[in-house]
């Protein structure tokens, strides 16, 4: 029953972490000229039809790396804590 309630908090930890660092994700509909033709030509190239579709999903992929560190970062803190 422990080991249930360790892996419920550890998955609701991470899920956390990822809904606090997506909240903060950049939507700025605002590119400069040389930004959006960047977007455009990746979104193009990657066969994206719209560049803010590509533009979120590389934000949502650069959170979840950020949210995966930082879980990590805890965990490792916490058991260092723990041996302590």
């Amino acid at each position: 029953m422990a080991t249930l309630a360790r892996k419920v908090l550890k998955i609701a930890l991470f899920i956390g972490l990822f809904l606090i660092s997506v909240r903060y994700i950049p939507l700025s509909s605002e590119w400069s000229a040389s930004e959006a033709h960047a977007w455009w030509r990746a979104s193009d190239w990657l066969g994206v039809g719209d560049p803010d579709d590509l533009y979120f999903v590389f934000w949502v992929t650069i959170e979840l790396i950020v949210a995966a560190l930082a879980y990590l970062a805890i965990i490792k803190i916490w058991r260092w804590y723990r041996t302590n």
